[in-house]
């Protein structure tokens, strides 16, 4: 009989989960130890190990840092500088673009305009560009605050830096199995602190995005069509899985 209770419960919580409105449904009992229906995730191994990209159009770190970036787009003007490629440069940018640079670190990207080590970027002007997208690589680079010295070096006076790192996220390069390595993981608390040491305090705006579910469905690669946009822009500042840095240098 205790067992059927059990099951009864179980059930019931599914469907009360199931037809409640998204703002009621964390009021439901929590179930108790034993009760957990771990399902799909009963797993030793994630869903995609390739962070969702076999499974949907966009994965769950790009939907927060297509947000990040949708939200400063007005800063993304003049000449811009990004890494890698130009994509966000022209998708958030536009018209506003003047001048369209891609950094890569080694020769061989037929969409570089520059090569070069942002840790050492002496080949680069001071005061050059009036905007520099930084997605997903800061944790990619060791000595990181050499890198933020440059970036901070050639922005124009006034210029903005839009920066995405990763918070709860698998590795995704790992030397030996890959060129780059993967070093660091940020919170909003570090990277306010990180920024400020080369950029005035007030100058420095720290966003973070996600909350335990969209944590655990991006562990385990499912993408942002899986949840439902409520689940996706609750914010809890306790599951960091994206951090955003606006940072303004001084005129």
């Amino acid at each position: 009989m205790p067992q059927l209770i059990k099951k009864i419960k179980s059930k019931s919580r599914k469907i009360l989960k199931a037809i409640l409105p998204f703002s009621l449904k964390n009021n439901i009992q929590t179930p108790l130890v034993g009760e957990v229906d771990l399902g799909d995730l009963r797993r030793l191994q994630p869903i995609d190990p390739d962070f969702g990209h076999s499974r949907g159009k966009i994965v769950i770190d790009r939907y927060y840092i297509e947000q990040f970036l949708a939200a400063h787009a007005k800063d993304i003007q003049g000449r811009v500088l990004e890494l890698g490629d130009n994509s966000y440069t022209i998708k958030f940018g536009g018209k506003r673009v003047t001048h369209s640079d891609v950094l890569h670190y080694t020769s061989g990207n037929p969409m570089a305009t520059i090569v070069g080590d942002l840790t050492k970027a002496d080949n680069i002007d001071s005061n050059t560009f009036d905007c520099i997208i930084l997605t997903q690589t800061l944790q990619m680079i060791y000595d990181f605050r050499a890198a933020i010295r440059h970036i901070h070096r050639i922005l124009k006076p006034d210029g903005v830096l839009l920066v995405t790192s990763h918070g709860t996220s698998k590795l995704c390069r790992i030397l030996g199995e890959d060129q780059w390595g993967e070093y660091w993981r940020f919170t909003g608390q570090s990277s306010q602190i990180m920024f400020e040491e080369f950029f005035k305090s007030g100058n420095v705006k720290v966003s973070s995005y996600g909350n335990v579910l969209s944590a655990i469905s991006f562990l385990e690669g499912l993408t942002a069509s899986e949840l439902t946009r409520q689940e996706l822009d609750y914010h809890d500042r306790k599951y960091e899985v994206l951090i955003g840095v606006r940072a303004i240098k001084g005129g």
